[in-house]
């Protein structure tokens, strides 16, 4: 699945919003209207991918979906891993509410290890110069 992310421009700033209104045990809820009809398959080793500004930047691992009330005041929670694993920064453009994401067109995970912690910054530039 992916999501746009909105009133956070960095991975960090989403982080930084997560310690602010949640505490260290709660669970990472994601709220949206309507429940995914492929809700199997996304709490089947499925992530929500993360678009910060045009780039789809992380991503979580799906833990749960559920709906919650009744009729029209009916939502759906979808439960996060609290974990944000970072991936290759990857143009999206913008749409409203989520996607699908096919496993096939999903960016890979960043090594952290071999690429190190790279400021999202210097990231966008290197790929505006075509070096990423």
């Amino acid at each position: 699945m992916i999501k746009l992310v909105v009133g956070a421009a960095t991975i960090e700033d989403l982080l930084d919003w997560q310690s602010r209104h949640m505490g260290p045990d709660d669970p990472w809820i994601l709220r949206t209207r309507m429940t995914p009809k492929r809700a199997d398959e996304l709490i089947d080793g499925g992530s929500i991918y993360r678009v910060f500004k045009g780039v789809i930047l992380c991503r979580q691992r799906i833990l749960a979906v559920d709906t919650v009330g009744e009729g029209a005041a009916a939502r759906c929670q979808i439960t996060l891993d609290k974990q944000v694993v970072r991936v290759a920064p990857t143009p999206r453009r913008a749409f409203q509410g989520w996607r699908y994401l096919e496993p096939r067109d999903a960016p890979p995970d960043l090594d952290v290890e071999a690429f190190g912690d790279v400021p999202e910054d210097l990231a966008r530039q290197l790929r505006e110069a075509g070096a990423w």
